[in-house]
C-alpha cells in the first residue's frame, strides 16, 4: 500500500438494512477493512433519514425493500434534505424498476448483494471522489437499457392512451407481438410477477378482458403497425 492509500482518510458510512443477519453481517463485513468506518445502522428508510441528519455521514449503503420508507424514498430524502452524504445501493434485485428508480432518486453508486468487501470499499469511495460506484452488471445494464431506448423508443407518456405508464405501454407492445409473461419479463429484465402487475393494471386502465382485447387494442390506437409484404 502506497502513502497515499493508507494516509486515505476513512468514509464515515451507515448501513440500511432491514434484515438484522444482512444488517449484521454487511457491518461485520466492513468494519474489518480498511478505508471505512460503520457509524450507524438503520432498519428501514425512516431511520436512515434521521441516522443522517444525526451522525452526517459520508455514505449510506441503501437496502431497497424495506417497511416504512423504502430505499427509494429514503435516498430521494437524503439527496434533497442532506446533500453531503451519498447514497450506494446495496441490494439483491437488479432489475429495470429496482435500478433506475435508485438512480433517479440519487443514488450514485449501485450494487447486489453478492459484491465483495472490497468492491463495496471501492464503490464508497468512487461516489465521494466524484465517480459513479456501479457493479460490472449495473454498467451492463445500463448500456442494454440505452441501446435499447434508442433503437426501440417507448411511446411517450403524453402519447400513451389511457393514461397507461410507458412501461404499461412497453408491455401492452410486447403482448401484441406475441410475446409471453415469461418472455416479456427476460426483455424487460423483471419478474413474472412484476409483468403480471402491470398487464392487471393495463386491463384495469383500458378495460380489456384478455390478450386478445389487448393485440386488438394496441393495432387500433397504432402502438403497433401490422405486418408489411
Amino acid at each position: 500500500m502506497s502513502a497515499t492509500e493508507g494516509e486515505k482518510k476513512s468514509a464515515r458510512v451507515v448501513v440500511a438494512d432491514d434484515q438484522t443477519v444482512v444488517r449484521e453481517g454487511i457491518v461485520m463485513l466492513l468494519g474489518l477493512l480498511p478505508g471505512v468506518e460503520v457509524v450507524g445502522a438503520a432498519g428501514d428508510g425512516e431511520e436512515a433519514v434521521r441516522l443522517v441528519r444525526e451522525l452526517a455521514p459520508d455514505v449510506v449503503l441503501m437496502d431497497l425493500r424495506m417497511p416504512r420508507c423504502d430505499g427509494v424514498e429514503a435516498t430521494r430524502r437524503i439527496r434533497a434534505q442532506y446533500p453531503g452524504t451519498q447514497v450506494v445501493v446495496l441490494t439483491t434485485f437488479a432489475d429495470d424498476e429496482s435500478l433506475f428508480p435508485a438512480l433517479r432518486a440519487g443514488a450514485r453508486g449501485y450494487l447486489t448483494k453478492d459484491a465483495g468487501g472490497d468492491e463495496i470499499v471501492r464503490a464508497v469511495h468512487s461516489v465521494l471522489s466524484g465517480d459513479a460506484g456501479l457493479s460490472p452488471s449495473v454498467q451492463r445494464r445500463l448500456l442494454e437499457r440505452l441501446s435499447r431506448s434508442e433503437a426501440e423508443p417507448v411511446p411517450a407518456a403524453a402519447e400513451a392512451p389511457d393514461g397507461l405508464t410507458a412501461r404499461e405501454t412497453e408491455v401492452l407492445v410486447l403482448i401484441a407481438e406475441g410475446l409471453s409473461n415469461q418472455e416479456i419479463a427476460r426483455r424487460l429484465h423483471v419478474s413474472t410477477a412484476t409483468v403480471k402487475t402491470h398487464i392487471n393494471n393495463l386491463f384495469a386502465k383500458t378495460g380489456l378482458k384478455d390478450r386478445a382485447q389487448a393485440v386488438r387494442y394496441a393495432y387500433g390506437k397504432g402502438l403497433v403497425r401490422p405486418p408489411t409484404g
